[in-house]
């Protein structure tokens, strides 16, 4: 069947940290006319080039680049609703320039927002959808409290949620809290809705007599995705190389920058808050104490080589964590989206394991694939054509949506590990978990051997040995 035009084009460019997203997107705006919205968290931030990881302005190579160092420090990031307003915006604005809107980073969630039209039931705002005030917390002060408050406020509300979470996870609790402040309805019975409204079992109407729900999950473009990935010793060894390269390239400084500007903060009397925005970008928090060991000048010159030592180590560490995570949402979570949209045809997987044949290896397929699919001169490849490893990766692993139902949702604490489990699936990894083992082991241990002693002093026989006291005498 013969393809047309798309008439609202967009191009999205996925993957983990350190793959080569950015310069993807460079080549594909100066083929196609086309300018970048940056979809990265902490490149909102004004400032700040070697720890949010900035493009520079050479590599740019005068491509616009949008929503790139807009907000200040003292600002937190956007919530995913203020972000898909923004970014909208000027996705109009560059259509109308006649040219190409390229988005590109690594917050997937914003992405997946952005992409996907809203899922959420429809309210009595205007047009029949629920409205979203833009700063929630000067509307409701109470979602600026500590964590251990809006839980106790969300089991009052909606204790089917509270069980949910993690109690110190405050980004989920406090965004459970607010859908509810914002609606008037519980969390928990949106998304029961909606997991009902899926598989068709479902007949809830609004007072027009109309269904109370959106659509089936769609996408507002006609989106061409390609995710840049890399095999996983290969972005070791290269996110490993560039954290170095950071803390040679000034990182220090930035860290330096950084406690300063909350050192005033505090003089003022309006403390930031450390748990959020900017502060838990990776680099900051694990520099952190080095970079204040230094100011005051007073440690040993091999106690600050321990302290940086170990401060290297996190950061690289938190940084293969952070592309583990990014990985993790798109395989469980864009993946399934696009599969419940019927648009996993609009994936491909490019792979950027070789960073010496980058050209030819991710660029090449992406230059070819968009120029196809702007012009419709070519059937689209099937995306698990282009490699084995797309065949395994683009195949949804699971259902997410269903599979997380309230009916599987249950909070265990394992007082042993101080580990708390979301779901039984959760649980039954944690025991099974190494750690978990040994840590049981040494607990039987250290009961069997009270028990020890107490036979020795009654004089009973050695479970260990099974000789009685009068054996070992003779």
């Amino acid at each position: 069947m013969a393809r047309s035009s798309p008439s609202n084009p967009l191009i999205a460019i996925i993957g983990a940290t350190g793959t080569g997203k950015s310069q993807l997107a460079v080549e594909l705006a100066k083929r196609y006319n086309g300018e970048i919205i940056n979809g990265d968290a902490m490149q909102l931030y004004a400032g700040l080039p070697i720890i949010t990881n900035k493009i520079t302005a050479e590599e740019q190579q005068g491509i616009p680049h949008h929503l790139l160092g807009c907000i200040g420090l003292h600002e937190q990031t956007w919530v995913v609703g203020t972000f898909v307003k923004k970014a909208l915006s000027i996705i109009e604005e560059i259509k109308s320039r006649g040219r190409l809107p390229i988005l590109v980073g690594g917050t997937h969630y914003y992405t997946q927002s952005l992409l996907f039209k809203d899922r959420l039931p429809k309210e009595n705002g205007e047009g029949g959808k629920t409205v979203f005030v833009e700063d929630t917390k000067q509307e409701w002060p109470i979602l600026q409290q500590p964590t251990e408050v809006l839980l106790e406020e969300l089991r009052r509300v909606d204790p089917i949620m509270a069980d949910r979470w993690h109690p110190n996870d405050h980004r989920k609790i406090q965004r459970s809290l607010e859908i509810y402040l914002q609606t008037g309805r519980k969390a928990s019975d949106i998304y029961a809705e909606q997991r009902q409204f899926l598989t068709g079992c479902d007949n809830t109407t609004d007072a027009n007599g109309s269904p109370a729900f959106l659509d089936e999950p769609s996408m507002r473009f006609s989106t061409l995705l390609f995710w840049v990935h890399a095999e996983t010793d290969a972005l070791r060894n290269r996110l490993d190389n560039r954290v170095d390269k950071m803390l040679d390239q000034g990182l220090l400084g930035e860290v330096q920058t950084l406690n300063a500007f909350a050192e005033a903060q505090m003089a003022k009397g309006e403390p930031v808050d450390e748990a959020r925005g900017i502060w838990v970008s990776i680099g900051y928090k694990e520099f952190k104490a080095y970079a204040q060991a230094l100011e005051k000048g007073d440690a040993k010159e091999r106690q600050l080589e321990k302290v940086k030592a170990e401060a290297l180590e996190r950061t690289k560490i938190s940084t293969r964590q952070y592309a583990k995570r990014q990985v993790r949402w798109i395989r469980i979570k864009l993946v399934n989206a696009l599969s419940q949209a019927n648009a996993s045809h609009s994936l491909y997987l490019l792979d950027g394991s070789n960073v010496a044949s980058f050209e030819q290896d991710v660029v090449a397929p992406a230059l070819e694939l968009t120029h196809d699919f702007l012009t419709a001169s070519e059937s689209l490849p099937e995306p698990s054509s282009l490699s084995a490893v797309a065949v395994e990766l683009l195949t949804p692993k699971r259902n997410y949506d269903l599979a997380s139902t309230p009916e599987k949702w249950m909070r265990r604490h394992c007082e042993l590990c101080g580990v708390t489990c979301g779901t039984e699936e959760q649980w039954g990894m944690h025991i099974k978990s190494k750690a978990h083992r040994k840590l049981t082991s040494k607990k039987k241990r250290a009961e069997v051997a009270p028990a020890k002693d107490v036979k020795h002093a009654e004089g009973g026989a050695d479970p260990a040995t099974n000789d009685s006291p009068s054996r070992r005498e003779l």
